[in-house]
């Protein structure tokens, strides 16, 4: 591994990376379990959020008031959640406190009493946190988006539904977490002002006897139709476009990060989207886009809000901005791209919570952590006719629409 980054896989599959950064005074971790919602069974969607909030209801040797006060003891800022592919726990904290940290969480993990008497509060949790998708027209759009872009259980989202919310009892969950649960696949990632050898003979003393594998193939659906409209009486309309990218790991990736970004880059008012859509048009009040990417497949999407009536004028500029992408890239572009990465990885170093994600990401999707040097080199290398030459040869094509709003529109 490269300086200051340091790595182990145990004997039971668990990996183990740490990123030494002596600058700060605070250490941060986070947990991938590949237990994410594309495991949840099909009568049962929603099941791995609900364990989620379960697993912090009591641990080990202490019910659910005395491990809130554990953690808050710590000053521990926490999280935890579902993915697609895996469950997430995290904290960050001063360094001295990572240690205790890491105890507590070894509970979390492997003993948690996932209290019966509990089971009904969360599900009104999950319920709610469901319902407020409605008041969310964005949110609701683009959880639609995802049902048409991948097949199931690709398109399996965390909140699951109502039904299968319903369905899920106590033994449910313990069978949930008994199965999925396993050290085989999962990574622990750390970063912050750490010694290496204590911590990995810590997480050894923790971990080290957890045994277990799960078989985590799954088989896809067929592709949901590319066109969707959602009824909804409301004073605006939410469009949603998405066509095929490459994937991280792709020998085109950093290429297609430069198209995305000449679409709409962070903080987007000089991108094309924002300049050709809302700034000279007015046509709506945000639009934007990403590259959402899986391990073996990646797509670019697009988004704009919008008023009704100028709802089919924006989705027709949307798609005529996204095609001319073939057309041809200007340096100014590629400069602006560079800047903004740059500008992006500066801030993430300096951020414990962001390094551990950092590293716990790229070794899941690409089996080692990319250097600085690595990462700036492709920036770097970026330019207008290697951006050029990628669209064309992966043009815009196959288009997913999904719309939100009174009328449907025409394609």
């Amino acid at each position: 591994m490269q300086a200051d980054i340091f790595q182990h896989t145990f004997a039971n599959g668990l990996t183990l990376l740490a990123e030494r950064m002596e600058h700060v005074r605070s250490a941060a971790f986070n947990l991938m379990i590949p237990a994410g919602c594309v495991f949840d069974p099909p009568a049962q969607l929603g099941l791995g959020t609900v364990l989620s909030d379960l697993l912090i209801r009591g641990a080990g040797p202490r019910d659910s008031r005395e491990l809130t006060f554990a953690l808050d003891n710590l000053g521990l800022d926490r999280g935890e959640g579902v993915g697609l592919m895996h469950m997430h726990l995290w904290g960050a904290t001063v360094a001295r406190n990572l240690s205790a940290a890491l105890d507590i969480y070894a509970d979390i993990v492997r003993r948690p009493h996932l209290p019966e008497d509990e089971l009904e509060a969360v599900q009104a949790l999950a319920y709610q946190d469901l319902r407020s998708m409605e008041d969310e027209p964005r949110s609701k759009v683009s959880w639609a988006l995802r049902k048409h872009l991948y097949p199931t259980p690709l398109n399996n989202d965390r909140r699951g539904t109502a039904e299968g919310i319903a369905a899920i009892t106590s033994d449910a969950v313990r069978r949930h977490h008994q199965k999925w649960f396993q050290p085989d696949g999962a990574i622990l990632s750390v970063a912050g002002n750490i010694e290496w050898q204590p911590l990995r003979d810590q997480i050894e003393r923790l971990f080290g006897d957890w045994k277990g594998a799960a078989d985590r193939t799954f088989s896809c659906g067929q592709q949901p139709p590319r066109r969707a409209h959602i009824a909804k009486e409301l004073e605006q309309t939410h469009i949603t476009v998405a066509y095929p990218s490459v994937p991280i790991g792709h020998p085109d990736y950093y290429a297609a990060l430069g198209a995305v970004y000449v679409l709409s880059s962070p903080g987007g008012m000089s991108s094309r989207l924002f300049t050709e859509i809302r700034e000279k048009r007015g046509l709506c009040y945000s639009v934007s886009a990403g590259l959402d990417t899986l391990k073996d497949r990646a797509n670019i999407i697009a988004y704009a809000g919008t008023t009704n009536e100028r709802a089919q004028e924006t989705l027709d500029v949307l798609l005529a901005e996204i095609r001319r992408l073939q057309e041809g890239i200007e340096v100014e572009e590629v400069e602006r791209i560079q800047a903004g990465i740059k500008s992006g990885l500066i801030m993430q170093q300096e951020s414990t919570r962001s390094r551990a994600s950092f590293l716990a990401s790229d070794w899941y999707y690409l089996g080692r952590v990319r250097s600085h040097e690595e990462i700036q080199s492709a920036i770097d290398g970026l330019t207008p006719a290697n951006i050029l030459d990628h669209v064309r040869r992966f043009p815009p094509r196959d288009f997913v629409i999904v719309t939100l709003g009174s009328q449907a529109l025409h394609v």
